[in-house]
């Protein structure tokens, strides 16, 4: 496969080998993907106390969707070549922790799949089963490799990849009394869609409050955005969803408040503007054109940069007695039609 070199994957053994003072890169685990053994890199920087907050940036879940992998590198090439001349970058350091996996699957990455290499959908395989009815095959099945949607064998452990993306989480964000992680995806709809948990079930999550609170600085700072802020369970439900899994693992730590989101990239748009992406299926899930794969890179590293500056400033906006009241009664509205919570 010579001649089916990643350049994603280039750019962040690149990145990660000039780690140093102002930033760290450790390689979680090594993937075989036929004679190749293949680094899953996380790179962090900023203060590691657990009394500051904290935000993950991920990408490349799925090998297919390239441009989510293309939007978490751009963004760290933003902030390492900041490292260098941005005095307010450093201070704004002193009080969040960033941690970067732009590539969570590096062998589908380089196979140009979805899946890993073992043909498991890494999104569909925490150990967590809907508690209502999914999508067929969409919402994760056990029939087997050669089938999209994948969530490995029954009983088993997780793929390596979600075994050491747990554990990060599990060091990095879940040890930080305040904590986001952002994970980027394309290939639903003609709307960039934010989303956040439930996939497993429709019900609210408890820290829905802290989601709208999010949702309304964004939208009076950006009042223009094209974003759609919604949880999943309004599009479809999944078994195994992982930031369902890693949320309601966060819940066990009192006092920690952790808000899982994915960014869903309207993939839709791009074909639709150029309907000859459908003869290839990378097409279907990035934009092709350049200056289109540029407007987007460029919008989507202004809404991580957003969301940075909003985890730093946690403490502002953040909602507490009356205010998360009313915060939870406005969600329930927007959200779930006023049901109880």
């Amino acid at each position: 496969m010579a001649d089916a070199l990643v350049d994603e994957l280039d750019e962040i053994d690149r990145i990660a080998a000039g780690a140093g003072i102002a930033f760290e890169a450790r390689t979680l685990c090594e993937i075989e993907c036929g004679d190749r053994r293949l680094p899953l890199h996380a790179i962090t920087l900023g203060n590691p106390a657990p009394a500051v907050p904290a935000i993950g940036i991920f990408g490349g879940v799925h090998g297919l969707e390239r441009i989510g992998a293309q939007v978490v590198i751009a963004f760290l090439q933003s902030v390492t070549s900041r490292l260098r001349w941005d005095t307010t970058l450093h201070r704004q350091l002193e009080q969040v922790r960033l941690v970067f996996v732009p590539a969570v699957n590096p062998g589908g990455m380089w196979r140009r799949t979805r899946a890993n290499p073992n043909g498991v959908d890494l999104m569909r395989n925490a150990p967590l089963e809907a508690l209502e009815k999914v999508p067929f095959l969409i919402g994760g099945h056990r029939f087997g490799p050669g089938l999209p949607w994948y969530r490995g064998p029954a009983d088993s452990p997780m793929e390596a990849e979600t075994r050491a993306l747990c554990r990060l989480v599990d060091e990095e964000l879940l040890s930080h009394s305040f904590s986001i992680a952002i994970d980027c995806h394309s290939g639903f709809g003609v709307h960039d869609r934010i989303w956040f948990p439930y996939a497993h079930t429709a019900r609210p999550i408890p820290h829905l409050a802290e989601m709208h609170a999010l949702m309304e600085i964004f939208d009076q700072t950006h009042s223009h955005h094209r974003y759609v802020f919604e949880p999943q369970s309004r599009q479809y439900l999944a078994h195994g969803d992982l930031w369902d899994y890693l949320y309601l693992r966060s819940l066990e730590q009192a006092g920690r408040v952790f808000l899982p989101l994915t960014l869903e990239m309207g993939s839709w748009l791009w074909v639709k503007k150029n309907p000859r992406q459908l003869l290839s299926r990378h097409g279907i899930f990035n934009p092709l054109i350049e200056h289109r794969r540029q407007r987007v890179l460029r919008r989507h590293i202004s809404w991580l940069d957003f969301m940075t500056r909003a985890a730093s400033g946690h403490a502002l906006w953040q909602p507490a007695g009356a205010a998360r009241e009313l915060h939870l009664a406005r969600a329930m509205q927007r959200w779930y039609g006023g049901m109880a919570a």
